[in-house]
């Protein structure tokens, strides 16, 4: 009984130390990225017009939407790779690669073709001033040309998560983003070049990671290379299960841009005090997520990994171990929200007017990270397990009570109706994930 526990005990620490080795890394590729943003906001809040602000916020979110749309080739790809990982099948590992960035290239393609009509629903959905649209128009039209460079660094993103090698992936966020910032520096204050020195800045940067990847990928993976007159990216049963997976991904990301759009439209309607308040309150959503992403990533490398290795009890190793940080990482979360809460919404603003607004709403914030951590997970361990489909009906399904919620209450309860329906959007995913990952885990146990 004794040797048992010690056996149970170094099995845990191992598994934890994977699962850090996988998460930590993430993580921090995941919070350089707001920096990159703060930093362009300082440069185009020191160029002397309030419209240049507008623009690289404006420019930004339409990116945001636009490439958010193609984060399955991030997603399909690491779940993939991941189980061909556990099998030790090279010839699929390269496949695995080469057929996403075959993918990647045509729809950045399509996007870079198709870049007039996205400009103009762009704006006609966002509605921006004459004065701020001209300047969007000279930052989107310099940046629409890095969508090929962009969408092939998802997909070596996801190949390299797939192998478990997380630190890739944060050396390369890191290495952009600094290369972004000094790039734009440099173009705006030393040439004057204003908005398009940050479009240009963020275009070579997006390029020299680019190259990072492909030369990370040359040193690590290049004995893969002997397999690629072996290769068939057109054959058939595998290009439409890939085809299958990646338009579940696609779709189940058309709910979360249908529940972001819903939940910031609706809130406009409230006034713009509510609008701010809300952006306010959903940054300590975002926050947690930037946290809870990195133990997700874990849960995909390594659960892929087992179930391409047919190895049953150490996918449920992970999954306990994974939900013993999440719970950890929620409590820590709600105590930090609780007892900053007020410091850091003066930190993201000094609108007092705004504040008293987000203090009414303050009570859903403290409840997001209990019903939302379980869904964060699951997301992980349902891409390793590449059960894209489940993934997709879950959020249609919350997108749904979602939907109910906020209709039905809206009228009656305002904004407070709008928050209700964004927890039970979270809580639905949660718990509807829940018992979809009972029915993976038993038609695993019937293939081992």
């Amino acid at each position: 009984m004794l040797s048992k526990r010690y056996v149970m005990s170094f099995e845990t620490i191992s598994m934890n130390r994977k699962i850090l080795n996988i998460a930590l890394p993430s993580i921090v590729s995941t919070l350089t990225v707001p920096l990159l943003g703060l930093v362009d906001l300082g440069l185009s809040g020191h160029l002397g017009r309030t419209e240049d602000i507008g623009a690289i916020a404006v420019g930004a979110t339409i990116f945001n939407l636009l490439y958010w749309l193609f984060a399955f080739l991030r997603m399909g790809t690491g779940g993939m790779t991941s189980q061909a990982s556990g099998r030790n099948d090279h010839k699929a590992l390269l496949e695995n690669l080469v057929r996403p960035l075959t993918l990647a290239l045509l729809c950045a393609g399509l996007i870079v073709l198709l870049q007039r009509p996205i400009e103009y629903l762009a704006f006609w959905l966002i509605g921006p001033s004459a004065e701020v649209a001209h300047s969007v128009s000279v930052y989107y039209r310099i940046l629409i040309y890095g969508a090929p460079a962009l969408l092939a660094t998802y997909c070596f993103a996801g190949w390299f998560l797939g192998v478990q090698n997380a630190h890739i992936p944060m050396i390369v966020s890191i290495a952009q983003n600094l290369i972004n910032i000094l790039i734009s520096v440099w173009f705006v204050t030393g040439f004057g070049w204003g908005v398009a020195g940050i479009a240009w800045g963020t275009l070579i940067a997006q390029y020299m990671a680019f190259l990072m990847y492909l030369t990370a990928w040359i040193i690590s993976s290049c004995h893969l290379l002997v397999h690629w007159k072996d290769i068939s990216i057109l054959q058939h049963s595998k290009l439409m299960q890939f085809l299958r997976t990646n338009r579940d991904l696609f779709l189940r990301t058309l709910c979360m841009v249908t529940v972001q759009l819903g939940f910031t439209a609706t809130g406009a309607r409230l006034g713009d005090d509510t609008l701010a308040a809300n952006a306010i309150l959903f940054q300590f959503f975002t926050l947690f997520s930037y946290f809870m992403d990195g133990f997700a990533y874990a849960g995909e490398s390594l659960g892929g990994f087992y179930i391409g290795a047919k190895n049953l009890p150490s996918l449920r190793v992970l999954t306990s171990n994974l939900f013993r940080w999440g719970w950890g990482i929620t409590l820590i979360a709600t105590l930090v929200y609780l007892i900053c809460g007020d410091y850091l919404m003066h930190l993201l603003t000094d609108d007092l007017a705004v504040i008293d607004v987000a203090k009414r709403y303050f009570a859903f914030v403290l409840l997001i990270p209990v019903v939302s951590f379980a869904a964060f997970l699951y997301d992980g361990l349902f891409i390793g397990a590449v059960a894209t489909r489940e993934m997709f009906k879950v959020l249609f399904y919350a997108t749904m009570a979602f939907i109910c919620v906020g209709v039905l209450l809206f009228s009656t309860l305002g904004n407070y109706a709008l928050w209700l329906a964004f927890i039970v959007f979270l809580l639905t995913r949660s718990v509807l994930q829940k018992i979809y990952y009972r029915r993976i885990l038993s038609n695993i146990s019937k293939i081992v």
